[in-house]
Formats: structure tokens, sequence, C-alpha cells
């Protein structure tokens, strides 16, 4: 409702406190989740289980600190004015706000459909529904590599989930190859009649979803768009796509792939998952070295970790667990690295890693959070992804499986010298002569646009640290749950 009253409210100031406002409501509704879990409704259909409830609490806390960030934005862009046609972002004013705003509050009531769906007909509604409501968000800057890449989303991605539609028609047609009519494509019924489901037409059910959720969630090589959208969206659209959306669909192939453990059938999805995910970490290891584009090398850190979490998910076992604790660490790091990206773009205007230098001294404090985040998303201690990713390793060894254990490293320790090579010349060094002001050579950076990105960095140090025994047990309950320990 917030997201369609967004639209009718003509004045900034209330719209903008209408998003703060449901940021803090939905974080306070999934919390009464997680403490008395509601019951379901609509015959089933919708439903909270402990996936939807790890993957809600990821939503909604990147959709708060995007919120906080993106007050401060909208304020801030009514004042931006072009310099030179090499600029990377372009005027606020030739969109409108309420738009914005509107579908920022649409993007996280489809977001939170998808996590809380429990019939695979209401699953793809909701998971074709993101991408209709955040099309617009990445054409924000009204730029031709804006609508590029708008079009590029709408297109792959509906053609995506065009293909997991007829993944639906196949589990229908298992169901009713199976003998039994009754069954209602709800995961609750398919679970306990999956040994009555045909296993040809379920392969084949798998294969279709793997390809048309595993394109929205950025698998290589159906990952085609993901460097565009991420790169020309705002920074806060861009941390809520990659830390947020991307869950969504990896939540549908989790859903999936437990259908199929639970008829049996799980070394298929596992060897595909395995397959695609390794297939995916070594595509952006490859695209990462030598990127000239800093969001864009964010984007394509997002499809190595995408394979990460499918590698982990296909391995199962402590692997299994790895990956939905990996999600969350994920989650976090990204969302702040995009977000520090955001100020990294409006201080130098430009999204170059050639023209970027001495981010540290001209910008202190997002520079520090720019090394903390460039360290975590690598998986260096005392971060949460080391703890994840080496969590993912040692199921993979316990597995027996040395060869892929090989090449999980040799991604890993590609994708590292990759990001240190661009984001140490970030860092360091000379100032652009054009930014430098020797009167001045730090400039004060608004609250809004600091706290946000330290409070997720704070998070991911935490989770590094410390797992809590209520998130351990969530997700040790979530892995059962999805068939995938």
């Amino acid at each position: 409702m917030s997201g369609l009253a967004a639209f009718g409210i003509r004045r900034n100031v209330p719209r903008r406190a209408l998003l703060l406002a449901a940021a803090v409501g939905h974080l306070a509704v999934v919390i009464a989740c997680w403490r008395h879990a509601p019951p379901s409704v609509a015959d089933g259909w919708i439903a909270v289980d402990p996936a939807s409830l790890l993957f809600l609490g990821i939503a909604s806390a990147l959709f708060l600190a995007a919120a906080v960030y993106g007050v401060g934005y909208l304020a801030q862009s009514h004042h931006v004015a072009p310099t030179g046609e090499d600029e990377e972002e372009l005027p606020f004013q030739n969109f409108p706000e309420a738009a914005f705003t509107g579908c920022l509050l649409l993007f996280l009531a489809t977001m939170s459909l998808v996590a809380v769906s429990q019939h695979l007909g209401l699953m793809w509604v909701g998971v074709e529904a993101t991408t209709l409501v955040s099309a617009p968000l990445i054409y924000f800057h009204r730029h031709h590599r804006s609508l590029e890449a708008t079009w590029k989303y709408l297109v792959i991605c509906s053609v995506g989930i065009a293909l997991a539609l007829l993944g639906n028609f196949f589990v229908a047609a298992a169901a009713r190859s199976g003998g039994q009519t009754a069954i209602h494509l709800t995961m609750a019924d398919l679970t306990a009649h999956a040994n009555a489901l045909n296993p040809r037409w379920l392969q084949a059910a798998f294969l279709f979803f793997l390809v048309g959720y595993g394109t929205k969630m950025g698998l290589a090589p159906l990952h085609t768009w993901l460097p565009d959208a991420h790169s020309e969206a705002p920074s806060v659209v861009s941390a809520l796509l990659s830390g947020a959306l991307l869950n969504c669909a990896f939540l549908t192939i989790l859903r999936t792939h437990g259908l199929l453990a639970a008829a049996g059938l799980a070394d298929f999805s596992s060897d595909l998952l395995v397959g695609f995910g390794l297939f995916s970490m070594a595509v952006a290891a490859v695209f990462i070295v030598g990127q000239a584009d800093f969001k864009r090398m964010l984007a394509y850190s997002s499809v190595e970790h995408m394979g990460i979490l499918s590698l982990g998910i296909g391995v199962g076992g402590a692997a299994a667990f790895g990956a939905m604790l990996h999600a969350v660490n994920h989650s976090l790091v990204k969302a702040m690295l995009f977000l520090a990206a955001g100020n990294i773009l409006a201080r130098y205007r430009t999204k170059s890693t050639v023209r970027v230098r001495g981010l540290l001294r001209l910008s202190p404090a997002t520079g520090v959070l720019w090394m903390a985040g460039f360290l975590a998303i690598v998986g260096l201690p005392p971060f949460g992804p080391f703890l994840s990713e080496l969590t993912i390793l040692k199921g993979v060894f316990d597995a027996g499986r040395p060869w892929l254990a090989a090449g999980y490293l040799t991604a890993l320790a590609v994708v590292f010298v990759g990001m240190a090579a661009i984001c140490l010349r970030m860092s360091y060094g000379a100032p652009p002569d054009a930014l430098q002001n020797p009167a001045s050579p730090a400039r004060r950076e608004p609250l809004w646009s600091i706290a946000p990105v330290a409070s997720l960095g704070a998070l991911a140090l935490l989770l590094g640290l410390y797992v809590p025994p209520p998130l351990v047990d969530l997700l040790h309950r979530a892995a059962v749950a999805l068939g995938a320990h």
C-alpha cells in the first residue's frame, strides 16, 4: 500500500518519510515473524518457513539501509548539475521522485512476496513482478546506457522467467503422470507426494527452473543482463539488486532443489548446481581482472558469489550450511560496497577505475569503508565471508572432491588478485588534479552517506567473529527444509 501511496504524494518530504516508515515497519514485522511464525494462509499458498525468515530478514535489513541512504541521495540529486559529457550521473530532475520512491517500495513488496510464496505459480508471479517494478529504477538516469541496460534486463529476465513457467507446467505434468491428479503445486503438497511424481518430468522441470530462475540469479552464462543493470542503476538500487533480488531467484532454485531431493533425485540437481556454480566463478574471475568500471567489477563479483552459493548447495552437507550463511554475508558486504561506490561516484563523477585515485585522501570515511568492503568480499578474515567460504571449502573436502576444491580456490585467488589491483589503486596514490585542493584535502561526508555503509560493514564483521546461535539454528533449519543439508 505504501508503494502505491507514494505515487499520489506530491511533496518530497512526506514521500521520503513514508519510505523510511515503510522500511522500519517492514523490519518490525519481520522481527515479529522471527519471534512467532504466523500460520499459513490462502490454503498454504503463503507461509513463513525458515527459508522465508532468512531471506525476508536479509531483504528488510538491506532495504532499511538503502532507505536511509536513499533519502539523502534523493535530496542531493535535485542539486546535481552536469559538468561534461563524460559525466556518469545525469541530473535527477528528468525522473519523477514519486515514481522512484513508489517503485522502490513496490520492489520490497514483490521481493517479500517471493520469500513467503509456497505455491510454484505464485512464486513465479512474484519473481516476474520484481522485474517489472525494478526496471524503472534502472532507467533512473535517463541515459542511453541506462536505456540499454533496462531493455536488456527486461528482455533477458523475461525470457528466463518464461522458461521457468515451462518448469511449472512440467511439475504439473509430473504430478498427473504419477497418477495423483489431486496434488497441488504448493511446496508442502508436492514434497509430501514427491515419490508419486514422475521423475523424468521432474528432472525436465528442474532444468527449466535452473535456466529460468538462474538467469535472474545471475548464474553464468545466463548473467549478461547483470553487469549492465548493476552498473547503470543508482547505487542505492544496485545495492538492492545485488544484495536482495538475486537472493529471491536463489530461493526459488533452492525450493525446487528441495523438491527433487524429496523425490530421491538430489544427485541430478546437485551436479547441475555444482557445474553452473563453478562455471560462474570462473567467468566472473576472467571479467574482474582488468575491469575498467568499478561498479561493473562489483557486478561481476555478484556473479562469482552466486556461483559460490550454487556450488555450496550442490555439494551439500557442511557446504550447504556454509552457502546459507554466505547468502547473508554476501548480501551485507555487497550492499555495503555498492553504497560506498555511490559515494565514490558522487565525489569523482566517474566510474572509471583509472580516473579514481587517492580515495583515502579525498574521502577518508568512504575510503576506509571501501577497503574494508574489499577485504570482506574477497574472503579475508575477520569478516563474515571468510567464515562462510571456509565452511564451503570444508564441505567440499568432506565430500571427497579435491579437484572441485582446487577449482574453487583457483577462482577465489584470481578474483582476489583482480579486485586487489583495482581497489588498491583507487584508494591510494595522488588524487586527480581537478579534485585536489591543498587548503582542504579531505571533504566532510554527510552522515546519511556513511552511516548505512558502516552499519552493514559492522554486521559483516560481527558475523565473522560471532554467529548468534538463533541465526545458526535458522540456517540449519532452512538448509534441512530445502533438502540442502
